[in-house]
């Protein structure tokens, strides 16, 4: 018998400790390892940074830090209830069920993180509980393009959790349990270590990503942490995330406004509210009847798949019908989701550290967005989607902010093609074609939002309609053909169509697919095309830096609405040619604003960091410190989007 402890059984019973004590063991070596792989995976960017020393280390101290916040609460509990008693006996499943659970997650998550890291360029972060939002969709995405890694998840759920619960039955047989009065010392002791280890720093602030972060590649920055940590980080700011000034840091309200009102180029006599800040009027450059607006949203289709903006051959319908209309160089996306594209292309919204507007609780209704505008100017506006338009709440917003009218899978009748995110891109664009020429001969108006799908993971699309790029079908260069393809379907159906002559369209991608690199903002990675197509308007190639929120006050100057309305993006019908422009860029946490060649970018708990951009090389040099100047409107930019959501500031007058 050892001092303080009573014995049960035979003589070489254990600590009630031990059970706890195998498994962190276990988690430490499963977060090593995974982080020696990844690592290993993506050595060239961390020998870039001379990283693996930081990466070992730092990343050790914030497993521990895990190891605390998982079982801190498990060790107390041992220490006060563990016994051969009635409390005791209940606490033994309890702690094997939160052992196990706890094992299965750290694993699961460590093995699920390379594919997230190939589609995000970063470890899991909200986007992976975003998606849980939406079993069916996901699923049947993973079971049509990943069929391997969800065999594989499966049977590792049911080997860790019946491993888990078989060792943890081991671990805790023939244990000595503490005196009743050695019991709140174990417990303070306990507490004390679960803190200090929680917090892994005596400082102010307690540990977080940034704490760790070394590098201005956010990948390596990101394998530094375990997914688990990344993870739950990530779920924590989604409360708060809502303010950036929590992120960035904080500038007056005053002085907010009165930046981005100059920012968005507009008089001071243009902006006639108190109540709305950004409210102006605007006079449209066209001034006879008032056209009809398409907006043809395309999934994913970044820069670099198109051929005439000097990407892969990919787009030839793209870049035929280029020749023919006001085609954008440098457009630049706000952000890397679709929600983010639509929160720009229809609200002209800017940016946030939180999610788009589309998914916020305060913007579902009396949220300002171009369908609203247009109702009440008497045109019909509608959503057509070849999915489940509830994906991304987008139904739920749309119905909220000006669209009267909602097409999606469901009023498809014997489409040609479905895949997992629904009708193919042909039948969306026969199905809005039908649509437009139905509303055209009612006589009214329309605004129609189209948002295709086919070029999403796994990259399913009808056969025999395009020549393939590459072998197997399935990938992502051979669906951006499709998605090109079936474009240049709908513009011979339109061209020869009543509505064309009285039809403003823009060929306009959401984001480009998998961004990600090593910059603190891949800047290259958000550009996107943008083609303005209609009768009668002017071919034009544009090389100004123009960004997702200067197109809706364009597409309503070239359509024939003049109004007042929040938005702040310039209307570059009336922007004269040698403005070098500016595109607004939200990537994770952090945020770029590019104004010409000169670039600064925003990080939570840092310091603005300046750089200069090559667009040749689509390289970032960096210089320091930031412009001041370009400092403050980045961090006004910033600011304006949490302020005018979280008070309800971006609307028409009621």
């Amino acid at each position: 018998m050892q001092s303080g402890l009573s014995p049960r059984g035979h003589h070489n019973a254990h600590g009630p400790f031990r059970a706890i004590f195998i498994f962190s063991l276990l988690v430490l070596f499963i977060a090593t390892a995974s982080r020696i792989a990844l690592g290993l995976w993506q050595a060239d960017r961390v020998a870039a940074v001379d990283g693996w020393s930081h990466l070992l280390i730092q990343g050790l101290r914030v497993d521990i830090a895990t190891l605390c916040w998982l079982w801190g609460i498990a060790a107390l509990g041992t220490a006060l209830f563990s016994g051969d008693h009635f409390i005791g006996r209940l606490w033994q499943p309890i702690l094997r069920v939160w052992l196990t659970v706890g094992l299965w997650i750290m694993l699961f998550l460590e093995a699920s993180t390379p594919a997230f890291i190939e589609e995000y360029g970063i470890r899991p972060n909200r986007l992976y509980v975003e998606y849980l939002i939406y079993p069916k969709e996901v699923l049947s995405m993973l079971w049509a393009g990943r069929k391997l890694e969800l065999i594989f998840s499966v049977l590792l759920t049911i080997g860790t959790l019946w491993g888990g619960w078989i060792l943890s039955g081991k671990l805790t047989k023939n244990l000595r349990f503490p005196r009743w009065y050695w019991r709140p010392v174990l417990a303070l002791i306990v507490i004390a270590i679960t803190i200090l280890g929680a917090r892994s720093t005596l400082g102010h602030r307690p540990l977080n990503p940034a704490l760790v972060a070394f590098a201005d590649d956010p990948l390596v920055n990101s394998l530094v942490i375990n997914s688990a940590y990344s993870l739950v980080f990530a779920i924590k700011q989604m409360g708060s995330e809502e303010d950036a000034s929590k992120v960035y840091g904080k500038l007056d309200n005053a002085e907010i406004i009165a930046t981005i009102r100059q920012e968005s180029g507009r008089p001071d006599s243009a902006f006639t509210s108190t109540d709305i800040p950004s409210l102006s009027f605007n006079q449209a450059s066209y001034t006879g009847k008032p056209k009809n607006l398409v907006i043809l949203l395309q999934e994913s289709l970044g820069a670099r798949f198109v051929g005439s903006l000097g990407g892969l051959p990919l787009t030839p319908n793209i870049d035929a019908l280029s020749k023919e209309g006001w085609y954008f160089d440098n457009l630049y996306a706000t952000g890397t989701r679709s929600v983010r594209g639509i929160e720009a292309v229809t609200t002209g919204f800017t940016p946030t550290p939180a999610r788009a507007v589309v998914k916020l609780g305060k913007s579902q209704v009396g949220f300002f967005s171009i369908a609203e505008l247009l109702k009440n100017h008497g045109y019909t506006t509608q959503f057509i989607y070849g999915g489940e338009s509830h994906f991304d709440n987008m139904r739920s917003f749309f119905l909220g902010n000006g669209f009267s009218d909602i097409i999606d899978q469901k009023d498809y009748k014997s489409p040609a093609f479905v895949g997992s995110w629904g009708a193919s891109d042909e039948d969306l664009m026969r199905k809005a074609n039908s649509e437009f020429e139905r509303l055209h001969s009612e006589g009214k108006p329309f605004f129609s939002l189209v948002f295709s799908s086919s070029n999403h993971d796994p990259f399913e699309f009808p056969d025999d309609r395009i020549e393939l790029y590459e072998q197997p079908k399935q990938t992502r260069n051979n669906a951006a053909k499709y998605a090109d393809y079936a474009i240049g379907e709908f513009f011979k159906l339109a061209k020869n169509a009543d509505y064309w002559k009285d039809t403003i369209f823009i060929v306009v991608a959401d984001h480009d697919s998998r961004v990600g690199g090593a910059d603190l903002v891949p800047v290259s990675r958000f550009r996107i095309p943008g083609l303005i197509l209609g009768d009668n308007l002017a071919p034009k190639r544009d090389h100004r830096i123009v960004s997702q929120i200067d197109l809706p006050p364009t597409l309503l100057s070239l359509i024939g609405i003049s109004d007042s309305y929040p938005m702040l993006g310039r209307d570059l019908t009336q922007v004269s040619d040698d403005w070098p422009g500016r595109a607004l860029m939200q990537y994770d946490k952090n945020f770029a604003l590019m104004e010409g060649k000169d670039v600064v970018i925003l990080q939570p708990e840092k310091a603005a960091q300046g750089f200069e951009y090559n667009e040749k090389t689509e390289q970032l040099t960096p210089y320091a410190p930031a412009a001041a100047a370009l400092e403050k409107k980045a961090l006004s930019w910033a600011l304006w989007g949490s302020l005018a959501y979280q008070q309800e500031l971006y609307r028409l007058p009621k």
